[in-house]
């Protein structure tokens, strides 16, 4: 009489039932009535993702943010922004070049321009 050695390493029959996967074993007509059995409020469909939005949450706000809007509905959006980012440059540059004559490092640089942007939100120019 042979023996022989299931998965678990038990000698003698112990041995599953169940071949396969569970996507394998409910299949077919089994899988269309169980789905079918579920009422449609229980079921749950695919999330939807919305894309996500990076706003300004002072926005409206701040001493210069009225000037900021008005400036933005007179020249237009687009040149509005190369404007802003012109400006941007221009002030990083500046904190740039101050970090150079005092000797500040990279980290600290990137500091300052992270405090400046902060600045610039609460005061509302880039509302």
């Amino acid at each position: 009489m042979a023996t022989s050695v299931s998965a678990t390493g038990f000698k003698g029959g112990l041995y599953s039932s169940f071949h396969g996967s569970w996507s394998s074993s409910i299949q077919g007509e089994d899988h269309n009535l169980l789905v079918k059995s579920v009422p449609t409020w229980v079921r749950v469909a695919k999330p939807i993702r919305s894309n996500p939005v990076m706003k300004n949450v002072n926005e409206g706000k701040g001493l210069f943010a009225p000037i900021v809007v008005v400036t933005r509905n007179i020249i237009g959006k687009k040149r509005f922004n190369q404007l802003r980012g012109k400006a941007i440059a221009l002030h990083s540059q500046v904190i740039t070049e101050f970090c150079k004559s005092i000797g500040a490092d990279a980290k600290q640089r990137q500091g300052l321009i992270r405090l400046a942007k902060k600045n610039g939100e609460r005061l509302g120019f880039l509302a």
